[in-house]
């Protein structure tokens, strides 16, 4: 049996701040007794009750549905091949899209591809047939967290070893090595004081990939 505390991880591929998240907590696992287990959340889901306050290029891509591809190819291969397959196609398709700024189609045919997973999940990115279940596992990561976030979501061992959910930490560039299990370290210390929600600056650069 492990001995590791079970952190959860919710997050849409597409987005650049979960993806800094992300690469945070992976070097975390190398460097204090987590594992983490990858969950679903959509931007598609979070933003369609807001669509009227969004401006630009952001709102346009909400409201054409263009951002359910991604997340609908990982909800196909997670029904197919189990949540154990969630963290390298994330990293797969995250690596295309932030680090190498790449927006077409063709990433997600790649990352299946590169995982060697069967190259008809694909045909999730225009099928509704898994979006019940990116819906559920997004209400779960929500109804943990609460309202008013986005991605990602974590929760970590709270003071009774009950799951407290956070959005972020919001950081980049990813911490590596000790540092990045410091950072954990504080997001634990947090989690595990009565009453306390929310720590919060203005950012004033953007993700760094590196």
């Amino acid at each position: 049996m492990s001995s590791k505390t079970t952190v959860d991880f919710w997050f849409d591929p597409v987005c650049p701040w979960a993806w800094m998240t992300s690469r945070w907590i992976l070097e975390v696992e190398k460097v204090r007794d987590i594992e983490v287990r990858w969950n679903i959340m959509s931007l598609q889901v979070l933003n369609e009750p807001k669509l009227d306050e969004l401006s630009g290029d952001y709102r346009d891509m909400i409201a054409s549905g263009r951002i359910w591809k991604p997340v609908r190819v990982i909800a196909a291969a997670q029904h197919k091949y189990g949540r154990k397959v969630l963290g390298d196609l994330y990293t797969a398709l995250g690596t295309r899209f932030h680090p190498q700024g790449r927006q077409d189609d063709e990433v997600l045919s790649e990352a299946i591809a590169e995982l060697g997973l069967s190259s008809d999940l694909i045909d999730a990115a225009s099928s509704t047939r898994y979006d019940d279940e990116i819906r559920q596992s997004h209400a779960a990561g929500i109804g943990l967290v609460g309202e008013d976030v986005g991605t990602p979501v974590v929760a970590l061992p709270g003071p009774d070893g009950e799951q407290i959910a956070f959005f972020g930490p919001v950081v980049t560039p990813a911490p590596k090595g000790e540092a990045a299990g410091k950072l954990w370290d504080g997001a634990v210390l947090v989690a595990q004081t009565p009453g306390f929600y929310e720590l919060k600056r203005t950012r004033q650069q953007g993700p760094i990939f590196d």
